[in-house]
């Protein structure tokens, strides 16, 4: 059973991120302060849920929050700035769209940059141990989703309503034969060595 709180402080926000790790798309996060006697038995870090879960989950955290919000950062961003700070920076983004502002900050991982002057921690697999936290995984993964279907039309070669952007074979495949879009990212290694065209 994950925990609700890390502090005592009920304006606790949680923080997380989904899309760190693709070849295509924003890194997407969320942000999300729950009250405290929140629970809910299905809720955990968002990679151990199914697609099902993740989407009955949605609406009911969006309706139980005490706030929520969303933020995308694009490739082109993550091209200029990178990816670690892409990922913060959509956190940021994320936390400074709640009303109220959170008074303490938990964040999935090991790295993070003070928002404001609010006090933080981060917690390496904080998505499996605190509600909020969990509950901003499954913001960030089914909107980003949502988002990697809504293009999948665009470009349905590539599948992304499938992979989502992540590089599976089947990706990268896709990438050797057609090319890169706008959407992908031009500064991460787009295919392996096995697959680079001949020059």
């Amino acid at each position: 059973m994950l925990l609700a709180n890390h502090s005592n402080i009920i304006l606790e926000c949680g923080t997380d991120e989904a899309g760190r790790g693709c070849l295509a798309g924003p890194v997407t996060a969320a942000a999300v302060i729950l009250p405290k006697n929140f629970k809910n038995i299905i809720l955990n870090d968002s990679k151990q849920l199914s697609e099902r879960k993740r989407d009955i989950l949605k609406p009911i955290i969006e309706a139980q929050a005490l706030t929520f919000a969303v933020a995308h950062v694009f490739q082109e961003e993550i091209d200029i700035i990178n990816i670690l700070n892409a990922s913060i920076l959509a956190m940021h983004k994320s936390i400074k769209q709640l009303e109220p502002q959170p008074e303490f900050i938990i964040v999935d991982g090991n790295r993070f940059k003070p928002f404001k002057d609010i006090p933080f921690e981060t917690i390496i697999k904080g998505d499996g141990k605190y509600l909020s936290i969990a509950a901003a995984s499954v913001l960030a993964k089914t909107s980003r989703d949502l988002y990697m279907n809504k293009i999948h039309e665009e470009f349905p070669m590539y599948n992304w309503k499938q992979n989502k952007g992540y590089p599976t074979k089947e990706h990268r495949r896709a990438i050797k034969e057609f090319g890169i879009t706008k959407y992908h990212r031009k500064t991460f290694r787009l295919l392996p060595e096995e697959l680079q065209p001949n020059t």
